[in-house]
């Protein structure tokens, strides 16, 4: 069933929490492609008094980060070290600038797609890492804004689970003060498909 408007009305950290089982579909000329989110990180908002200093939306409303201050249910896309294209997954409501990055994907439809998109026959290598997703799912910062409840990328649930959900710190966030510590890593428990840290 694929996910309507509501469904990405709540804050961060529940969204991440539902999102780890979800399928995320991306329909493009060259096929379809879609993977199960086994791994993400729940960004904006705040956790024992303190601004989730680790976040796009903490300094505030700029032309980059414009998309997650909007309405949930919009993809936000950005580059990393000048090469690696990140995708988030806004939600809440207009103006409380909150996303889930997705950091990993189970590979399920268009294998063959994945592979000669990321140039490689490991499995585990696909869409392990948000870099690696966002190429082996064809998707690129022309995807800003795009509206997840749309006909070329979306999020589905297909019933197949159960999913046990692990929680732990987010990673690579060095830089964040207070957000570096924050417990807002979720993972699908025993997938071999996850980052190492």
């Amino acid at each position: 069933m694929k996910w309507v408007r509501e469904d990405f009305l709540g804050d961060s950290v529940e969204t991440a929490k539902k999102l780890i089982g979800a399928v995320l579909v991306h329909r493009s000329p060259d096929g379809i492609t879609a993977g199960r989110i086994v791994e993400c990180e729940a960004y904006g908002g705040i956790w024992r008094g303190h601004e989730d200093d680790g976040a796009h939306a903490f300094k505030g409303l700029t032309p980059r980060t414009r998309v997650i201050f909007e309405e949930g249910g919009h993809a936000y896309l950005y580059l990393i070290y000048g090469m690696y294209t990140c995708l988030n997954v806004v939600c809440g409501h207009e103006g409380e600038g909150t996303s889930v990055l997705l950091r990993a994907l189970e590979p399920l439809d268009g294998i063959d797609l994945m592979k000669e998109r990321r140039h490689t026959d490991k499995m585990k290598l696909l869409a392990s890492g948000p870099g690696r997703l966002t190429q082996a799912m064809g998707l690129n910062k022309s995807f800003y804004g795009t509206d997840l409840t749309g006909d070329t990328l979306w999020i589905e649930s297909r019933n197949d689970g159960p999913y046990p959900v692990k929680r732990s710190k987010r990673i690579n966030i060095d830089y964040a003060r207070y957000g570096k510590s924050f417990p807002w890593r979720f993972t699908l428990e025993g997938s071999p498909f996850i980052t190492k840290k």
